[in-house]
């Protein structure tokens, strides 16, 4: 198979691991504790874990895009950001 038609870098492979790795891990935890465990946190909205994930992942996304613009192509610290800011909308949200 040919995949030169995408950068497949180091980080771009590890950033498609990492992604698959969440999903496998929450099918796994969703399989042994099935509903989600919904629960209503500070937006008032009853969230599920796989909200929770999809608005961590999402908020990862901007957050590094943020960054690249205004700080530059650096983004270890966006992601320690975003591991902060997904530890807080898994326990508040």
């Amino acid at each position: 198979m040919n995949f030169s038609w995408m950068a497949w870098t180091l980080p771009t492979a590890l950033f498609f691991l990492t992604i698959l790795m969440l999903l496998v891990g929450m099918s796994i935890w969703e399989y042994f504790a099935p509903g989600g465990s919904p629960r209503v946190g500070i937006l008032r909205l009853e969230t599920t874990r796989g909200d929770r994930l999809f608005v961590s992942l999402l908020g990862a996304a901007f957050i590094h895009l943020a960054w690249l613009g205004l700080v530059g192509p650096n983004l270890w610290w966006a992601l320690a950001l975003s591991v902060v800011y997904a530890i807080g909308v898994f326990r508040y949200v």
